[in-house]
Parts: C-alpha cells; structure tokens; sequence
C-alpha cells in the first residue's frame, strides 16, 4: 500500500535534485531506447508533453520523430472548468502560451480543430511513480485518467498505447489501483522499455 500524498512529495524532491547534465543524459538514453523500438516505428500520430517540475524531457525524442516525419502532439486543457485534455499539433515554431498550471500549450482558439485522444497511436505519459504492473501515479490532477479512461471499459481497443515516461529510480513496490486510474502499457526510462501485460507489439 503507497501513501500517494508522501510518495508524490518524495519523488518529486528526487526529480528536482538531478543535475542538468544528469537529466540531459537520462532524456537521450530515454530517447535512444525509444526510437529503437516498434512501437515508436509503428506509430504515426504521438502526444509528447513539455518537461515540467522536473519530468524526464522528451525533447531529443521529438526531434528524431519530426526526422521521420512523423505527427507530433501536444495535450491542451479545455475550457476553464474542463477536467479532460484535448490535442493539437506541435512543431518547433508552434507559438506557445502558460496554461491555468503555468504549463505551456499551444495557442489555440475556439476555431481551431483539437484533436481526440482516439485519434492518437501512441501517448508518452508524464508520471511521478510507477509499479511493476503498469498502475501509475500522476500528479493529482486526474487529467490522463480522465481523458483515457475509456480505455478502462473497451478491453479491445487497441490504440492508443499509452507509455509512461520516467526516471528509473520513479518505480516504486507496488501501487493500489483506484477504480478510475488507467494502467499503462508499458514504461519508457533511461534504463530501458518495459511491457505490462497488455496488446503492445513487441
């Protein structure tokens, strides 16, 4: 059983307590593992997130899938009372704007076309804590769990494949699922890929 409250603050305090050069090696070994990889081959449309409070950086990541011309994403937050996150997306001249959490998103208005999270291959997840089974622990928000939680009642669909991202030392013994939480597929560090029992190719 994990306090999610202490377990939060602790791997938090770990993140931010990395060095520059240590989070710049994590993220292109992270990066490395990734692009050699088949599911990241097999994906065409991927949602990335921009690194904050000191979350593993995809940066290196994204600029091998432009390089393969692959669609990359962003996820925006919906209206101000909205609990569910949108996508739209991303290049490297993409104008960006602090959300309501100071986090940056594409600027977008009521015209603009955001995508589903059905639309997407593959969803590279932020997390704070992660166990040997796929459950995860975010930051409290429940935004993820919200937007995929239709993954939670169609055992068969199969898109998108939701992979975590993390340092190797966010794995934790084992976390308590809640009835709203949404497993992963798998988990993404600087130590390599792991599966979770699930339909995620090899």
């Amino acid at each position: 059983m994990t306090d999610r409250k202490s377990l939060r603050f602790t791997m938090r305090d770990k993140r931010r307590a990395l060095s520059a050069e240590q989070q710049r090696d994590a993220s292109l070994m992270l990066a490395e593992h990734l692009a050699a990889h088949r599911l990241f081959h097999l994906a065409r449309r991927i949602a990335f997130y921009l690194p904050n409070d000191g979350e593993i950086d995809l940066g290196y990541l994204m600029e091998y899938a432009w390089q393969q011309n692959k669609l990359c994403y962003l996820p925006v937050l919906g209206p101000r009372n909205g609990r569910r996150m949108w996508f739209l997306p991303y290049h490297s001249d993409t104008q960006l704007i602090p959300n309501r959490f100071g986090i940056p998103e594409p600027v977008h208005s009521r015209r603009d076309r955001l995508f589903s999270p059905m639309s997407l291959d593959l969803v590279l997840m932020p997390l704070v804590a992660f166990d040997h089974a796929g459950n995860r622990v975010g930051m409290g928000g429940g935004f993820y769990d919200r937007t995929f939680g239709f993954r939670r009642y169609r055992r068969h669909w199969q898109r998108p494949w939701l992979l975590g991202t993390a340092y190797g030392f966010q794995q934790v013994g084992q976390i308590d699922r809640a009835v709203w939480d949404v497993p992963l597929d798998g988990i993404a560090t600087e130590q390599g890929i792991q599966r979770f029992p699930a339909h995620t190719p090899d």
